[in-house]
């Protein structure tokens, strides 16, 4: 089914849609105009702006995202710089939906005002239907809402690209979207924006995780890279204390697992040779910077000379220190 309302009324295509029981209308986007109208019933023809929350409440939402709100902050910017002279503006919501930081060029500063793409204002999907920020945060995955796939009619002007953000608990912490109100930007380049949105928002997932275990050692799980940040956080005890929500996904941790001995979050086939060579690569990498000196190495890590010992003994390094000998 067609879902461009161009050729007749946005509102009675978006009711259609969501009232229909037929094969054509079993799509991720009819599905989410169906909760807007049948769950949250909400009126897409409806005119207002979003809500907008106070400076104070906004103020509170930042804090509570702690270090995530600030390690996103040059995060923003810089893709700011790669999108705003396209007539693109950059956000960063809470799990809510409410926009915390907002970021454009001061050109098209009244048009997205105008439009309630301003700090403050509130895109959950409860609150506006479909919409770029909304709809990532129901799925929790990547969303392209494009003009008229929008619930609501008044917001079919704009597209909006969306990211989710997971915290270091791998709890869903918000969204990173990348918003336009001109028809030619996100026609023609939304797959482009939708990875550079999704590449940053894993940035920012990766840079607050590692500030929010800042004693730990970071290991990367096998599916880092791929999908995300798939990233643990391991103690001098080797205990595992906190894992990104890929991680735990691409390791089939259960909830409420830590902490846990790396070596038994490693035991998975696979996965755990990956990442076993991952260790034993690091601590390679420590005692060739140190000449094999075993007491600088650990000081260097962070951990004590047994824990080193240890480690070499189960990534099966002997204590002489395995490494080619440098030419002089």
């Amino acid at each position: 089914m067609n879902m461009s309302g161009r050729n007749g009324g946005h509102a009675e295509l978006v009711r259609e849609v969501a009232e229909s029981t037929s094969s054509a209308a079993q799509s991720a986007l009819a599905a989410s105009w169906r909760r807007s109208l049948l769950y949250h019933r909400l009126d897409p023809e409806a005119q207002g702006l979003p809500d907008r929350e106070t400076d104070i409440t906004v103020r509170r939402a930042r804090e509570r995202l702690g270090t995530l709100a600030a390690t996103a902050a040059p995060v923003i910017e810089r893709v700011l710089n790669a999108v705003g002279r396209a007539g693109c503006c950059v956000l960063l919501t809470d799990a809510n939906g409410l926009i915390v930081d907002r970021r454009g060029m001061a050109c098209d500063d009244q048009i997205f005002a105008e439009r309630g793409l301003w700090t403050g204002a509130v895109w959950s999907e409860a609150k506006e239907g479909t919409n770029g920020i909304g709809t990532c945060l129901a799925e929790q995955r990547p969303v392209a809402i494009l003009r008229d796939q929008h619930f609501r009619t008044r917001n079919t002007s704009m597209s909006c690209v969306g990211s989710p953000i997971f915290d270091e608990h791998a709890e869903l912490a918000g969204v990173l979207d990348v918003s336009s109100c001109r028809d030619e930007t996100m026609s023609d380049f939304a797959p482009l924006i939708a990875t550079v949105i999704s590449d940053a928002a894993r940035e920012i997932e990766s840079q607050a995780f590692r500030a929010a275990f800042p004693d730990c050692r970071i290991l990367m799980a096998p599916a880092h890279g791929y999908r995300g940040a798939a990233l643990l956080a391991v103690d001098s005890y080797d205990l595992v204390l906190g894992a990104t929500r890929l991680a735990r996904q691409s390791l089939d941790l259960p909830d409420g697992f830590l902490p846990l001995p790396v070596s038994d979050v490693l035991a998975h086939g696979r996965q755990a040779s990956d990442l076993r060579a991952a260790e034993r690569a690091e601590l390679q990498r420590a005692l060739a910077r140190t000449s094999g000196n075993v007491s600088a190495a650990a000081r260097e890590l962070g951990i004590g000379r047994a824990t080193l010992y240890r480690r070499m003994r189960r990534a099966g390094l002997s204590s002489e220190f395995d490494i080619a000998p440098t030419r002089g």
